[in-house]
């Protein structure tokens, strides 16, 4: 058993206090001007993102790709130009008679196909009118594609998108035009994403203000936290914009930004400035207690920032950019945020002093039932007090409600053992999208679609008699049709080999598909890409390096948590607990998303798979914040044990001093994951109503039931450490503990008690 600590002397922390005191009109001034610069350098970062990033830049299927598109731009069209004849028959025609093979409309189609051949940056242009291939006309003979490439990177295609959109979208004479393929999905679901991120911070700002008076009473505290939040916001998006310089960024990371740019400026500042009105409650004066509270709660948001930060950094072992962009956003942020809460706030708190409970607005509705000054403790007391009772039933029925709500979490989770992984497509935009109803109408209308099946590049083939006989090897395969061999002209020896089945491009026909087509024999060397193919690898590459992010987070959660605690119980039952919490989400997301329960009434498209990389990103998120929550929790307790050395009397003051703001947290947090969850794009959505509903198991079932029913069952054996891990502890662990001379003030419904510090055996 570890021994039961002294408070630390004041002098311990006195020369950061110092520091972040010492001139605090100046440090916010400073603040000010950071703040403005990274307003500037952050301005258009929207722009310089990217909205792919899924497949893996190593893999077979990306090096192909990228061959394909320098010697056979044709081979795949990532634009699609949908000609409606019907739509516009009544320029020559009797409405709804006119088809593709129409005089007027063969020519007006062939002088769109020359003109798009034409356009800078587009090459591969082909269309039904030249070609006469089933697949690029509708069954119905009243629609039919020109197909093309868009060449360059994902800013340089946008880019060209922008400039040539306008010439052909819409009517032309007898045909209406609408654009379609990969190019235009991708800018739709930029654009979509833009505009639902400023929607969804119109909306969780106002929302999240209202949350933050109710919670703190005063306009001028809960403004605090706002204030925290906008500077992490502005200063990731600066760092973002610098990132673009250098390797892609994907733009949904503007969408973590602002969730953790608010929740956890939001948590820490919380954590913070209620710790400091305790602190001048006690009696302190302003200075004194941003010291005490620095010294507290100031290291806990120092350990909740590192671990949420080694979660998310672990995204970086992925080498698709869609993950890395979230590490990328999620440690910037994490780290501003819990720099702002360190230090600018600190400095705020000085010069307002007891003026951080100025402007109580709940005197608005506690007139005439309570006088204004005694309404707020009164609340608080009698909040204690329900979080008193609630911990002591709990701890009196622990081995009921360990197994309760351990068997609960997992029963919510079972839906995920039957997980399928896709890619994304054009039904993650809302059915609305002029992409996505181009794409529909190409399911639903046309026999095939350019880009589906798989393409085969074929490198250093001797000549026709090599490319025949691997094609009669792809022939023999059984269900799948063969086109090809398509030779270089300019490069000889280069040729490629396009081979489709039946059922959806990415389903698991065309996955076990690309395994036998890369099993063939040839007499060259073959590379296989398409979308089946780039799913594929990105899934291998995802298997390969979940080990080593998984052991990261693993083992730097550990090592934290010990440095925090000094137990060896304590960092395991974390992990284990916070792996627990994310079972519902992981539940939710495949029994909504992809099965489509509740699709009509969240208004989105349900593609009967879920995007490779999602479950990676929303663990790693989901994982940071229940440890940062956890880290509030554990350090209260561990705190109090140290003044105490009463085991369960310190699970219970923990709970109580820290049940309430870790829920206001939560319940704000989910707020802001809600807004961004109201994207029209699925896989936002998907992202931010999973991590809310994640945040609020964690913060009503795991941290008020779960772990307070597990530290009664394991007792004191929780603070126990080896002799060698104990001493490690004392030398470079950080322990919380309470500063000034005497104990804190009682906690709200608790009966103050003499402060007793017992040694304890070890």
């Amino acid at each position: 058993m570890s021994e039961v600590k002294k408070p630390p002397s004041p002098g311990e922390s006195g020369r950061w206090t110092r520091i972040v005191t010492a001139r605090p009109r100046l440090s916010l001034l400073l603040a000010l001007v950071v703040t403005a610069l990274a307003v500037l350098a952050g301005g258009g970062v929207a722009d310089r993102m990217g909205s792919g990033g899924w497949e893996d830049p190593d893999a077979r299927s990306t090096y192909a790709a990228k061959v394909l598109e320098r010697e056979f731009p044709g081979s795949q069209p990532n634009l699609l130009l949908l000609v409606d004849a019907a739509a516009g028959a009544g320029a020559g025609s009797a409405p709804g008679t006119a088809g593709v093979d129409d005089p007027a409309v063969a020519a007006e189609a062939e002088r769109l196909t020359a003109q798009l051949a034409s356009e800078q940056g587009v090459a591969g242009v082909g269309s039904y009118w030249r070609t006469h291939l089933p697949a690029l006309r509708s069954e119905d003979g009243r629609q039919a594609l020109i197909a093309a490439r868009v060449l360059g990177d994902e800013k340089t295609r946008a880019a060209v998108l922008e400039r040539i959109a306008p010439r052909y979208r819409g009517e032309h004479g007898p045909v209406r035009v609408s654009l379609g393929g990969p190019v235009a999905v991708q800018r739709e679901v930029t654009t979509t994403i833009q505009e639902d991120l400023l929607r969804a911070e119109v909306i969780a700002l106002p929302v999240t203000l209202v949350l933050l008076v109710i919670v703190f009473g005063s306009a001028v505290a809960a403004l605090l936290p706002l204030g925290v939040g906008i500077v992490a916001i502005l200063g990731t998006n600066a760092v973002l914009r610098g990132l673009t310089e250098f390797t892609d960024v994907s733009v949904f990371a503007q969408n973590l930004t602002t969730a953790l740019g608010l929740g956890l400026a939001i948590d820490y500042a919380l954590f913070i400035v209620r710790r400091f009105r305790e602190e001048l409650a006690a009696g302190r004066d302003p200075v004194a207690a941003v010291g005490a509270t620095l010294r507290t709660a100031g290291r806990t948001v120092l350990f909740s920032a590192l671990t949420v930060a080694v979660s998310l950094s672990a995204m970086l072992f992925f080498p698709m950019y869609f993950l890395r962009s979230f590490a990328y956003a999620g440690v910037a942020v994490v780290l501003l945020a819990a720099g702002a809460a360190l230090i600018l706030l600190p400095a705020a708190l000085v010069l307002l002093g007891e003026r951080v409970n100025s402007l109580d607005l709940r005197r608005l509705w506690r007139r005439g039932r309570a006088g204004a000054a005694e309404g707020a403790p009164a609340a608080d007391a009698e909040a204690g007090r329900g979080w008193a009772r609630t911990t002591a039933l709990v701890m009196r029925r622990a081995p009921v409600f360990a197994l309760a709500t351990t068997a609960g979490l997992l029963l919510l989770g079972l839906p995920f053992l039957g997980v399928k992984f896709g890619t994304v497509d054009d039904r993650q935009l809302p059915e609305t999208a002029a992409s996505h109803l181009v794409q529909q109408q190409i399911r639903d209308g046309f026999p095939g679609s350019p880009g589906a099946g798989l393409t085969v590049l074929a490198e250093g083939a001797a000549g026709p008699a090599d490319l025949g006989a691997y094609r009669d090897r792809l022939a023999a395969l059984p269900g799948v049709r063969v086109a090809g061999p398509v030779s270089s002209e300019a490069r000889p020896g280069y040729a490629y080999f396009s081979v489709v089945t039946e059922g959806e491009a990415v389903g698991q026909r065309a996955q076990d598909l690309v395994g036998v087509v890369r099993a063939v024999d040839a007499p060259f060397d073959t590379s296989v890409t398409g979308q089946a193919a780039v799913l594929v690898d990105a899934q291998k590459a995802i298997a390969q390096k979940l080990p080593a992010a998984l052991a990261l987070v693993v083992l730097a959660t550990l090592l934290l948590v010990f440095l925090l605690t000094g137990s060896v119980l304590i960092p395991v039952q974390a992990v284990l607990l916070n792996a627990l919490s994310l079972t519902a989400m992981f539940g939710a997301v495949v029994w909504v998303f992809q099965e489509g329960n509740l699709s009509g009434l969240l208004s989105f498209t349900s593609t009967g798979d879920i995007e490779t990389t999602l479950p990676v990103l929303m663990f790693c998120i989901a994982f940071g914040l229940s440890m940062d929550y956890g880290v509030f929790l554990i350090s209260r307790i561990k705190e109090e044990y140290e003044r105490t050395g009463d085991h369960e009397g310190a699970v219970r003051t923990g709970l109580v001093r820290t049940g309430g703001l870790i829920t206001a947290a939560a319940v704000i947090l989910a707020v802001v994951m809600v807004a961004i969850g109201s994207s029209r794009v699925t896989n936002t959505k998907m992202l931010g109503l999973g991590i809310a509903l994640a945040v609020l198991m964690d913060a009503l079932v795991v941290r008020s039931l779960l772990v307070p029913a597990v530290m009664k069952l394991t007792g004191k054996a929780t603070w126990w450490a080896p002799g060698p891990l104990r001493r490690l502890h004392e030398r470079f662990g950080l322990s919380e503990g309470e500063s000034a001379p005497g104990p804190l003030s009682p906690a709200p419904g608790e009966r103050p008690e003499p402060d007793r510090i017992p040694a304890a055996s070890r």
